[in-house]
């Protein structure tokens, strides 16, 4: 694995996320420990110091006559600090306003002090843990003891002890951040390191299911179609690689489906410029044929080429109609407008119609309609029109000589049902599934040279029918008979 690549890696950028993470807890556990240790040292000094300022008032009584004592309160005051020079005395009045203290470098900057937490530490005995304002720095807190002053039963003031003085507090912080920065440095790089190397393995085996799946999804990309992630156990990435192999499967499928259009596409225009082909090729021969022999030609041999040429023009317009109606409806560029549609009369309208070009062929055409088919459906007027035209006309095509073809009209389950059939000379049952492709052309189509086409009728009927959501049936009969089944819904 080149540099580049190691450095996009999955496992190498989890990694760094690691490290940062580790990086950002460490960073938090010290901090957290010396806020901690910090309010351990100051919770821990408070309980060992409670009664400090309440053992100060059975040496010395601070207030005489209501003024304050100042040369005993003094001698008290020193001899304390000497005994513990990191207290701090102050001699409160009632509003916690500082009448006096002793403070060994003076640097009292405030007057007064909040009274609510001496008197919240009074009142619970010196048991609760409640920091004060410190005189020496404003806005700051620390620990103290207190304890209220009466005389003759009343109020005088209050004894406030600050039991951390600024050198001490100094010198404790100055040796508490050595300790951590010795300790938490060691500590937390012994920790990263670790804690780093432990969690590298764990995501190189974390992500090992990911990186297969990376190669399966490379080797696709490659052309490998067949290859597949393999799932071992129900996990997210087994969901990844099952949503992985569906899709592997779908693009297979929708690769061997371009294909087999891609084969179709080419043998349905092999199948057009045959079928154009043929009746340009009689339109043109017979077009020469009139301008070269134009003198030569009497009147009842130009009318008779000149109806072949008719006819083959219609037969070459027909079969481009075809083809552009097909292609919309399979492009689903056909609009429906569906309205009431009195079905058998215009079955029966339809059918007289092909009745005499049947006749030519001395086939007959019977119509039955049954009395509840006599009722409106819904549907498309001119395209189910069309799919009576195409079953009649393929019917007339492929019926044989003194043949019959049978329309059936009858009601079933809220719809009305169509029946198109007629006789066959043969019928190859493996042609049945094919007789809707668009470019499928029946086998007895070849040897009869006046039927030609695709196959295009059939498969714009099924389109038309899709469209309606009908769908339709063919079936045989043992007596050479093949019939097309279809169903509309009656009209509300």
């Amino acid at each position: 694995m080149n540099k580049t690549s190691l450095r996009q890696s999955l496992v190498w950028r989890l990694a760094l996320a690691l490290l940062g993470i580790l990086v950002i807890l460490g960073l938090s556990y010290i901090l957290i420990t010396a806020y901690s240790a910090k309010r351990y040292y100051q919770e821990t000094t408070q309980k060992l110091n409670a009664h400090v300022a309440e053992h100060m008032l059975l040496e010395v009584n601070p207030f005489v006559d209501g003024a304050v004592n100042e040369e005993a309160l003094g001698k008290i005051m020193h001899s304390m600090m000497a005994v513990n020079p990191t207290l701090e005395v102050y001699l409160l009045d009632e509003s916690g306003a500082i009448l006096s203290y002793v403070v060994l470098d003076k640097k009292v900057r405030l007057k007064s002090v909040d009274i609510s937490p001496v008197k919240e530490f009074i009142s619970s005995g010196g048991k609760g843990f409640v920091l004060g304002d410190d005189p020496r720095k404003p806005g700051e807190q620390t620990v103290f003891s207190a304890t209220s002053i009466e005389e003759n039963g009343e109020l005088q003031g209050y004894v406030y002890m600050v039991l951390a003085s600024e050198s001490y507090e100094n010198v404790s912080q100055a040796l508490l951040g050595s300790y951590f920065i010795r300790v938490g440095t060691s500590t937390f790089i012994i920790t990263l390191i670790f804690s780093l190397g432990l969690g590298v393995v764990l995501i190189f085996f974390l992500t090992k299911n990911v990186r297969n799946v990376a190669e399966t999804m490379r080797a696709f990309a490659d052309g490998d179609y067949q290859k597949r992630v393999e799932i071992s156990r129900k996990d997210e990435l087994a969901t990844i690689g099952e949503t992985f192999n569906s899709m592997a499967d779908t693009i297979v499928k929708n690769i061997d489906e371009l294909k087999e259009v891609d084969t179709l596409r080419r043998e349905l225009i092999a199948n057009v410029s045959h079928d154009l082909r043929s009746p340009l090729a009689v339109i043109n021969g017979y077009i020469e044929t009139l301008v070269i022999k134009d003198a030569e030609l009497n009147q009842e041999q130009r009318k008779k080429y000149l109806d072949i040429i008719f006819r083959s023009g219609q037969k070459l317009n027909r079969l481009v109609t075809d083809l552009f109606e097909l292609s919309k409806l399979e492009s689903g560029q056909v609009k429906l407008e569906q309205e009431k549609i009195a079905i058998s009369e215009e079955v029966e309208r339809i059918t007289e119609e092909y009745r005499l070009i049947a006749k030519k062929k001395g086939i007959e055409i019977k119509t039955e309609i049954d009395s509840g088919a006599n009722t409106n459906v819904l549907a498309d007027v001119k395209l189910i029109n069309r799919v009576f035209q195409n079953l009649l006309d393929n019917a007339v095509k492929y019926a044989p000589e003194n043949g019959n073809i049978d329309v059936k009209l009858e009601l079933e389950q809220g719809a009305v049902k169509t029946t198109v059939s007629n006789s066959v000379n043969s019928i190859n049952p493996k042609e049945l599934e094919h007789l809707f492709d668009r470019n499928y052309r029946a086998g007895n189509s070849q040897k009869d040279s006046g039927a030609g086409g695709m196959g295009l009728g059939l498969a714009i009927v099924k389109k038309i029918l899709e469209v309606h959501d009908s769908i339709i049936k063919v079936s045989t009969f043992k007596d050479q008979r093949i019939s097309f089944t279809f169903q509309l819904p009656i009209a509300p």
